[in-house]
């Protein structure tokens, strides 16, 4: 499915807009300010309740306004034209709202609708970033190619929470440890298989697309469980426990997990110049995007924040053909238009859209 009818009020200078996007390439320019990342933050809040530049909620709505609201219509498939309404409400005091096909729905299943990759400037630093940006990425594709997976992950997160939680009370009954430890393994051991796996079916997808971006550098995926997997989680966490104690916090475990990155052997962040830093962060997110189409029958939807500033030409152009042979949904965004007008074939959906102060047109 993707993106038919777009109507968002109140995301900062996007007072009241209106949008009816193409199904393949949609290229949004403006001068810096003129509010074409907003729109971007507005598709990122309809799939997320949430902007991908900031985590506070108040910086995103419209000054003086109570709350941010973002609806429109998903297109089916070619099988199935229905266009099927949805929408997501946030106000100011809390309140959320999420609907989708005259049904409320909680945010997983907003999520699971609403399948979006974004690449702007932070994304771009992500071989650099804390290992919690990478377990981001990991999960992402954990959470739609394995419907178990959300609710391993709440359950582990209630487990860990639980177990810190007598940590930091200093004394244990250790009767009561064993039986968390128990319950903390069984969900870290899943969680960790559904990981693996998951890098298992990216790699090819991630090797062959950065073999067209950046040639023969060799740059290899490995996964970090967060812990020494030579020895069971039981040995390690009782090995740990007096550390653990003192600290407060539990040292090993899925939680502490990474994806890491190697360029020739050697960390690909201290490796790679930033221009291939830039190519592999490319590919990571294009491979993700070949990958969820193939395991889900359905394109994702990109985000896609001044692109010709972040790649040189030639390697824009190169990941644009890789975006149009896709069939994903795409929102770039960028200064000048004629940076992305040369790049694109004759029989490919493209459509451009000009905004200022707010106000968006369609371009000729």
């Amino acid at each position: 499915m993707t993106i038919a009818h777009l109507n968002i009020r109140h995301i900062r200078n996007l007072q009241d807009i209106a949008l009816k996007p193409c199904q393949h390439i949609n290229i949004v320019s403006g001068q810096n300010g003129s509010g074409k990342t907003s729109l971007l933050e507005a598709i990122h809040f309809l799939g997320l309740t949430r902007s991908f530049r900031t985590s506070q909620f108040r910086h995103l709505v419209t000054a003086g306004e109570p709350n941010a609201v973002v609806h429109g219509h998903y297109a089916g498939d070619k099988e199935d034209a229905r266009e099927i309404p949805f929408g997501v409400e946030r106000r100011l005091d809390g309140d959320v709202r999420m609907r989708f096909g005259g049904q409320d729905i909680d945010l997983s299943t907003l999520a699971t609708y609403m399948p979006l990759q974004v690449l702007d400037t932070e994304t771009f630093q992500l071989l650099e970033g804390s290992p919690g940006v990478r377990r981001q990425f990991l999960d992402w594709g954990v959470f739609h190619a394995d419907k178990a997976f959300i609710q391993l992950w709440r359950g582990f997160k209630r487990v860990l929470k639980q177990r810190n939680s007598l940590l930091k009370c200093g004394r244990i009954d250790p009767r009561l440890r064993e039986v968390w430890d128990r319950e903390f393994i069984s969900f870290s051991e899943q969680i960790t298989r559904l990981r693996s796996e998951y890098l298992e079916l990216l790699r090819p997808d991630f090797e062959q697309t950065l073999k067209h971006l950046l040639g023969d550098v060799e740059v290899e995926l490995k996964f970090s469980p967060g812990w020494d997997m030579k020895r069971g989680l039981d040995e390690v966490l009782a090995e740990g426990f007096q550390r653990d104690l003192k600290q407060g916090y539990t040292a090993a475990g899925p939680q502490r997990a990474d994806l890491r990155v190697k360029a020739d052997g050697f960390n690909a962040a201290e490796r790679l110049s930033r221009g291939q830093k830039k190519l592999v962060v490319s590919a990571l997110k294009l491979a993700q995007g070949a990958l969820f189409h193939r395991l889900n029958g359905r394109p994702c939807i990109y985000l896609i924040d001044d692109l010709p500033s972040e790649l040189d030409q030639r390697h824009c152009q190169m990941f644009c053909q890789f975006l149009e042979q896709s069939s994903n949904q795409c929102f770039i965004t960028c200064v000048d238009p004629e940076a992305l007008s040369g790049f694109w074939l004759d029989q490919t959906e493209v459509r451009y859209y000009r905004i200022e102060a707010g106000q968006l047109t369609m371009a000729d």
